[in-house]
């Protein structure tokens, strides 16, 4: 391979993104290029003043097939792929020139695709065939041929022409990279999009891209490198697409959580507000009045909600944002907020203030987690559970104002780390146990962490027993034992509502029975690892 700088006498101009492309073919001409062109590429040039050969002209036939042939001819991928030190006498003898230069980018398939009334006919109209063909045929040759597929990367080439007369190698070889990613990201959009349409969640082989939007300072750890890539299918609110208003860029760990923040107040209908810490709810609440529904949500359990992410579902209008700058949060999250809000908000410089745009439930799409040797894909967790989903298997039946905290409760139960208890009351979290090992130790956890909201003393003052009346408990798989049943039971559980399925559901129904606790039964778990 040739590894010495090579001369630019002949470029090869076809564009889409036509962005800069007469500042760069006036530079090519006045650097003595010469410039070939097709279709309205070329008109481009041509309306500039810029001397320009239509390919047509080289390859003797014209373009046809409304341009869907123009390039693909010897004549053109001949001058692409040739060897110069190689292939030097067949080209004389075929007429092939040299083409040193090509500039090509894409038809706009992934800008079709998002319209709302594109027809399959526009989908393949959309699908470039010359272009990859040209872009890979340069990068391939990348001896002796420099490729441009980024407007960004015009000025590099430019300068290298005007320093030095030719272009390093070194550049060409980042240029080859960068241009066999671009038409990958394109050929991963067409496969993708046609699993879509086609219906075939799973396909055989495995296709997605991502752009890469930026790089962030580090990653889970500082000594762990990270940056932030963009799904250019995804349609939905996003933390990605989010304004932010003020405030530092978000890291690692802080899109990570506000993610998940997002993603638990996207359940809910009604105003909802959710506050998270290291990836789990620390308080949620629903209601009427979105400003009760935050206070009642940060008061569930302020030690953990120090520093943590709020998300609620309803504009943020001055009455919240005059509660929420008394607390230390790092970000909040809303659909909008009043501009006399975001002056309030602008007195904590440092809080992230994201601004995402309407909240609409998730819908399904598949999510990915990397494993040693492979990737596991699955569907993300978009079941709802309603009332006639429930089983009713125990004596006493649970009230309607509990069957409402039950199902509020599982909505948020789906994002807490597995093992999971929540404890729940008037829609509002009361205690948490996340990410246990063991089903007992979470509800121990729960138990614990629900004394920020029933505070209990005994009669010498000291801290005792919290009593959970009126409370619900929820768990994210079903119980093997009666013991957290029995445990339960002692702080004055009342209603349980959890998946059921165990070996042991009668011993575990029993237990509910001589307590007197009304449990049901969801017939679907809600782990998440």
């Amino acid at each position: 391979m040739n590894t010495n700088s090579t001369h630019v006498r002949r470029a090869l101009i076809s564009v889409s993104d036509k962005t800069d492309i007469v500042d760069l073919a006036h530079e090519l001409h006045h650097l003595g290029v010469e410039l070939l062109s097709t279709g309205g590429t070329a008109s481009t040039i041509r309306d500039a003043k810029i001397p320009v050969t239509d390919v047509s002209e080289v390859t003797q036939f014209p373009e046809m097939m409304h341009g869907r042939v123009k390039t693909l001819h010897p004549l053109i991928h001949g001058g692409i792929l040739g060897l110069r030190d190689e292939h030097a006498r067949e080209a004389a003898a075929n007429n092939v020139e040299w083409i040193d230069l090509v500039v090509c980018n894409l038809y706009p398939f992934a800008e079709t695709i998002k319209k709302t009334d594109v027809t399959m006919d526009d989908v393949f109209e959309n699908i470039d065939i010359g272009g990859p063909s040209m872009i890979r045929s340069a990068a391939k040759n990348v001896g002796w041929t420099t490729v441009l597929v980024d407007p960004a990367d015009y000025a590099r080439v430019l300068d290298e022409l005007r320093e030095r007369g030719s272009i390093s190698f070194d550049v060409r070889k980042d240029l080859s990279a960068k241009a066999f990613r671009h038409t990958a990201h394109y050929d991963a959009i067409v496969a993708e999009h046609m699993n879509e349409r086609l219906n075939i969640p799973f396909p055989e082989d495995l296709t997605f891209t991502a752009h890469k939007a930026y790089d962030l300072r580090y990653g889970e750890n500082p000594h762990q490198e990270a940056a932030v890539y963009v799904d250019p299918h995804f349609k939905e609110t996003s933390i990605l697409k989010a304004t932010i208003h003020q405030g530092k860029q978000l890291s690692y760990n802080n899109i990570g959580d506000a993610d998940g923040a997002l993603s638990m107040v996207k359940e809910f209908s009604e105003p909802a507000c959710i506050v998270v810490k290291h990836a789990n709810p620390c308080g949620a609440a629903v209601g009427t009045d979105i400003s009760d529904v935050f206070q009642r949500a940060y008061a569930v359990d302020p030690m953990s909600a120090f520093g943590g992410i709020i998300a609620i579902n309803r504009p943020c209008t001055v009455d919240i944002a005059n509660e929420i700058i008394k607390v230390y949060a790092e970000i909040v999250i809303a659909p909008c907020f009043e501009p006399e809000a975001l002056g309030v908000l602008a007195k904590k410089n440092n809080m992230r203030v994201l601004e995402v745009g309407a909240i609409v439930p998730r819908r399904p799409k598949h999510e990915l987690k990397y494993v040693e040797g492979g990737i596991l894909v699955q569907d993300v967790d978009t079941k709802r559970i309603e009332k006639d989903d429930l089983q009713f298997v125990t004596q006493a039946e649970p009230t309607q104002a509990q069957l409402s905290d039950m199902l509020f409760a599982w909505k948020v139960l789906k994002h807490v780390k597995s093992n999971g208890i929540l404890l729940a009351k008037d829609s509002t979290t009361v205690g948490l146990g996340a990410g246990q090992v063991s089903r007992v130790d979470a509800v121990e956890l729960a138990i614990k962490k629900s004394r920020f909201h029933f505070p209990s003393v005994n009669s010498a003052g000291q801290a005792s027993e919290p009593q959970l009346t009126g409370c619900i408990l929820a768990s994210d798989a079903f119980f093997p034992f009666r013991d957290s049943i029995d445990r339960a039971a002692e702080v004055g559980i009342k209603a349980i509502i959890q998946p059921g399925g165990s070996m042991r559901d009668d011993e575990v129904i029993k237990a509910c029975d001589e307590h007197g606790i009304a449990m049901v039964f969801t017939g679907a778990r809600c782990f998440k690892h």
